[in-house]
């Protein structure tokens, strides 16, 4: 019955989460979708105008060209291009479409323009090149009459006879197009360009005072997945694209759409503000937004209703079920907490919530030789579930514990001060200070010795606190017992089966730390056997053997074995800390002399460092000596043999 209910509550619970994360994913892809095609929609009126205007472009200089070729055909019946007649009927044609004026390049190189009046062109404009070309427009140039003033010359060729006579040109002064053109794209809101896109010079432009050219405005801000070269090389290519930047008049994202003309090499452009180029999605946007927001909140007020009323008729039963959840979580996290120790905070977090309690502590005692790392581990919110490493006042206080279950108590549950007190003293560390109360059970292995230690702090009163500590008490001896066995493990790959030293597995490691600053002064000595190899070929690698063990036994029993290793075949090195040169050198002279008298010999190099800044520096130089001493050894031994025989 009590089941049914804890399951009953958690499936309404997650059918009303699902329900709830449905509509309001649902509702977002809703919101989303309408946000896109809105905004497409935005972006495809944006590609039109710009087309559109591209269009009336080409649309207003056909209809010009045309005009202009029947003026030419007219003109081609006069003999001389300078006919005052022939004058006074272009000039009263001056303006047609785009155009301002009309003016005549002569095969001299010489200009007729109003009444056939003649203008030098000083060399700037060329019949031959122009006739080249046919009817064409050109690109932008300068008044011949104002170097100031920009314009661009539509021609059409005169011919008589089959043969370019002239070039009448129409001229379309640039800083009068706007009114010409009398577009308005986006109401006016939109800046309009025309760009020609091999010199990025602008032929129109109703964003800045003068005609300038796009690539001398330099780099614009840009969000990411737009750049300048993505801008350059599509206005370059005849791309239609667009790129958004940070316009620097009025400090908004302007969106810059541009694509090419059938007109030379001319591409048109819009820039339009942001929020104009989405205003119609912005609305949208915003009415959505709030309805998705009421509807949030609607589900967030329903829920927290549902939460407060299945927390009334939560009962003591449930609460229980949770502790066995808890305990079962426990047991996973301690499974493979001997190599992921911060599963041991995890755990005491458990049960310090399973407890109420405001601290939870686990001791592992190491047995003799064993080496466990850290084996001290407390938690309590505040320091919000931090390893806390093992120090003396800690263990001093645990050692307390240890000695009173080790008069045989299975469990500790005390409030008075000074039993707690008592148990703690001397030296309580500060993590156990404001201790009004202590939870405390041993962890046993299967014979019934005492290897850990589980204890929780300040628990509220009516409760039976050591049925919770005993309910994960075989889960915590597995953990001691996993620990021993990894330790056990690590101990024997650490060591050398020969010799029972480190190996070099251990040495890497320990190189390491060394070199952190762990000593003020480290004095290595280098040590090879002289004749391992001989030994071996004449009497046999046992002998050999024998010898490596009475080496190093020799090693131990001189230097000891913290920092002594086995490197290699016949190397070994060891590390004295904070001992002087000369004691290190008296005491390989003492070993070697022991060595020598079983007929053993070795040689060692002997460096001291102080401050040291590289291991590799100081073993590498205490190697070189050993092999100086190590060529002595076999000249020596050389010249006795050759003087015996």
């Amino acid at each position: 019955m009590i089941r049914n209910g804890g399951v009953h509550w958690r499936k309404s619970l997650a059918v009303t989460l699902i329900l709830i994360f449905v509509t309001v994913t649902l509702s977002f892809v809703t919101v989303r979708w309408i946000n896109q095609a809105e905004e497409n929609d935005s972006f495809e009126r944006l590609y039109e105008e710009a087309d559109s205007l591209a269009r009336d472009i080409e649309i207003y200089a056909q209809n010009d060209r045309e005009q202009l070729e029947l003026l030419a055909a007219l003109a081609a019946e006069y003999d001389d291009p300078a006919s005052p007649g022939l004058w006074r009927l272009l000039d009263s044609f001056h303006t047609i479409g785009m155009t301002s004026g009309l003016a005549m390049l002569l095969p001299d190189d010489t200009v007729l323009t109003e009444n056939g009046q003649h203008l030098d062109t000083d060399g700037r404009l060329s019949f031959t090149e122009e006739a080249a070309l046919g009817a064409h427009i050109s690109e932008r140039e300068t008044a011949l009459t104002d170097p100031g003033k920009y314009i661009i010359r539509h021609y059409v060729p005169v011919i008589r006879n089959g043969e370019t006579v002239s070039m009448l040109y129409g001229i379309i002064e640039l800083n009068r197009l706007p009114e010409e053109l009398r577009a308005a794209p986006y109401g006016g809101k939109a800046a309009i360009y025309l760009i020609e896109g091999s010199s990025g010079n602008f032929l129109l432009d109703t964003w800045h005072d003068e005609l300038g050219n796009i690539w001398d405005l330099g780099e614009r801000k840009m969000p990411p997945g737009y750049d300048h070269e993505q801008l350059k090389q599509g206005l370059t290519d005849g791309k239609s694209a667009y790129v958004v930047f940070l316009s620097q008049t009025t400090g908004e994202y302007l969106y810059f759409y541009y694509t090419p003309m059938a007109i030379n090499d001319w591409r048109i452009a819009l820039s339009v503000p942001e929020d104009i180029v989405f205003s119609g999605a912005r609305i949208i946007e915003r009415f959505l937004n709030v309805f998705l927001l009421i509807e949030i909140i609607c589900f967030l007020l329903y829920f927290l209703w549902m939460l407060r009323h299945v927390r009334v008729q939560m009962t003591e039963k449930q609460r229980q079920l949770d502790t066995i959840s808890h305990i079962y979580d426990v047991e996973k996290l301690l499974f493979n907490a001997h190599e992921q120790r911060s599963n041991i905070m995890l755990a005491l977090e458990k049960i310090a919530r399973m407890a109420s309690a405001e601290k939870a502590a686990f001791w592992m005692i190491a047995p003799p030789g064993y080496d466990f790392g850290e084996n001290f581990f407390f938690w309590q919110p505040d320091e919000e579930g931090r390893l806390q490493k093992k120090s003396q006042g800690e263990e001093r206080c645990m050692t307390g514990l240890f000695d009173f279950f080790g008069r045989g108590h299975k469990e500790l549950e005390t409030h008075d001060s000074e039993e707690i007190q008592c148990l703690l003293s001397p030296g309580t560390p500060e993590l156990f200070s404001s201790v009004s109360a202590i939870t405390a059970v041993p962890v046993e292995t299967p014979e019934g010795e005492v290897c850990g230690i589980l204890a929780a702090c300040n628990m509220p009163d009516g409760r039976d606190h050591t049925a919770i500590l005993k309910s994960v008490q075989f889960s915590f001896s597995m953990l001691c017992y996993n620990v021993r066995i990894h330790a056990a493990m690590k101990r024997q790959g650490e060591r050398d089966s020969l010799t029972g030293l480190y190996n070099r597995n251990r040495y890497e490691e320990d190189l390491m730390r060394y070199s952190g600053g762990l000593f003020s002064s480290l004095t290595c000595v280098y040590i090879d056997v002289n004749g391992l190899h001989e030994l071996n070929n004449t009497q046999g690698h046992k002998a050999g053997d024998l010898m490596l063990q009475t080496v190093a036994g020799k090693i131990r029993e001189t230097f000891g074995s913290e920092y002594s290793y086995r490197i290699g075949g016949d190397e070994f090195v060891t590390f004295l800390p904070d001992v002087s040169e000369e004691e290190a050198a008296a005491l390989c002279s003492r070993m070697k002399s022991e060595l020598e008298l079983r007929n053993y010999h070795i040689s060692a190099g002997i460096q001291r460092e102080e401050n040291i800044f590289s291991m590799d520096e100081l073993i590498k130089a205490a190697e070189q000596k050993m092999y100086g001493e190590k060529r002595r050894y076999y000249e020596n031994k050389t010249r006795r043999q050759r003087d015996g025989s």
